[in-house]
């Protein structure tokens, strides 16, 4: 590839004028060029992909501008959309605010996609993963809720759809390299969080097969969120002023307790103080509730601050605590289905065990089965079964396990499942 010619021909002007692509890049400040002389040599072909990303999803700021900076570095890209949700397939009645809506979100969505894709003049492509997202992600989404624990799509979505299944179109395609508006850095083979810490996404990035982060570029990672809004409302992109996506991924905001009633029978049991075992409430089904929790408990009227501290499924209860109590808190816990993104394998590192929590120092003891024990220095709050507990070397993300079994003192905590 050649690094001196001036023209660059984007797929869409290609299709317009009917020339051929000069597939170079006009710029001496190319970070991700073919060879050292104006970049870093770090890629073959340049081309690259731009999709839905986590949280803005398709459509959204994140992947509007990062599709823009790629054109800037003189990137040919093509978009393509991904839709994992209908809700008239997939029985999304009760809890859903847009279900009298003539237009759902998924398809607003994709409009402002076309709308960014026009504006850029590149190409969008669509592909549909609604069955294989109720399949791999929905599906175990239910049975862990039945199970009492709480898991996290959002994971399931990356390493199953994301970068899986939505690699493997891209490459049909044609595209040789992927990009995401996850805010994140690669830098040779590791994962590392972003420049915005508070935007940071490596924890919902820890479970996908490190092999398949080969070829992705992460093109807002380097920027913070303001930034981004900045570069869109200057550039003019018409979605520069576009709300985050919330709630369950590709799905959005619910009613969870409504939501979840589409799917599973709801089964009312008791509410118990954790301490005195004395009744207190009733609960609204176990699914309902997660560990920590402190609103829609269903204690109203109780004046003192109050958090969800256990379930029983056998006995349908569920356990409350009031204050800074004890109960919330633990020392250990033995996480499974571990997946490891560096090759490091460390004996003490820090490890998070929620999207927006702390770092705790930990120490590792790898066990048989793809397990291993968490052992933080300092109790951390409502660690739940579950969840991920991803661990980190510094900026690096090393992997990450799923909650399993919670400890104190040596036991096991008797009233979380």
């Amino acid at each position: 590839m050649s690094t001196n010619s001036t023209y660059y021909y984007g797929s869409y002007v290609r299709i317009k004028t009917n020339k051929s692509p000069q597939l170079t890049w006009p710029t001496d400040s190319d970070k991700f060029a073919t060879n050292t002389n104006n970049g870093n040599g770090s890629l073959t072909y340049p081309v690259g992909l731009i999709t839905a990303d986590e949280v803005a999803m398709a459509g959204g700021v994140d992947s509007a501008v990062g599709a823009y900076l790629l054109k800037k570095e003189g990137y040919e890209v093509i978009g393509l959309f991904m839709r994992n949700w209908d809700s008239n397939i997939n029985n999304d009645i009760l809890g859903n605010p847009n279900d009298t809506n003539d237009i759902c979100p998924q398809e607003k969505d994709y409009n402002d996609a076309k709308k960014v894709c026009e504006f850029l003049e590149i190409e969008l492509h669509r592909i549909d993963f609604i069955k294989e997202y109720w399949d791999f992600v929905f599906t175990y989404f239910l049975e862990e809720l039945k199970k009492g624990r709480t898991p996290n799509p959002d994971m399931l979505c990356n390493k199953y759809i994301k970068f899986d299944l939505f690699v493997k179109e891209a490459r049909r395609l044609g595209a040789d390299y992927i990009a995401t508006g996850h805010y994140a850095r690669i830098k040779g083979n590791k994962l590392l969080r972003a420049k915005d810490l508070n935007k940071d996404q490596t924890y919902f990035l820890a479970d996908v097969n490190v092999n398949n982060f080969k070829d992705v570029l992460f093109p807002v990672g380097d920027y913070t969120k303001p930034e981004i809004r900045e570069i869109a409302k200057e550039v003019g992109i018409p979605v520069f002023d576009k709300k985050d996506s919330t709630g369950i991924c590709f799905i959005g905001e619910r009613n969870f307790q409504k939501f979840m009633a589409n799917y599973l029978k709801p089964n009312p049991g008791d509410i118990i103080n954790v301490e005195t075992g004395e009744k207190i409430g009733t609960h609204m089904g176990l699914m309902n509730y997660t560990i920590g929790q402190r609103k829609n408990v269903g204690l109203s009227g109780d004046e003192e601050r109050h958090y969800v501290c256990g379930k029983d499924t056998k006995k349908n209860i569920l356990y409350v605590a009031f204050g800074e109590s004890e109960y919330l808190y633990s020392d250990e816990c033995i996480v499974d289905n571990v997946n490891f993104i560096s090759s490091k394998r460390p004996s003490f590192c820090t490890c998070k065990f929620r999207y927006r929590g702390e770092d705790h120092p930990c120490a590792l003891e790898y066990l048989e089965n793809n397990k291993i024990k968490v052992i933080y220095k300092g109790k951390a709050k409502s660690v739940t079964p579950g969840q991920a507990c991803v661990f980190y070397d510094g900026e690096e993300c090393l992997g990450c396990g799923f909650i399993d079994e919670v400890f104190k003192d040596g036991e096991k905590l008797w009233y979380l499942n």
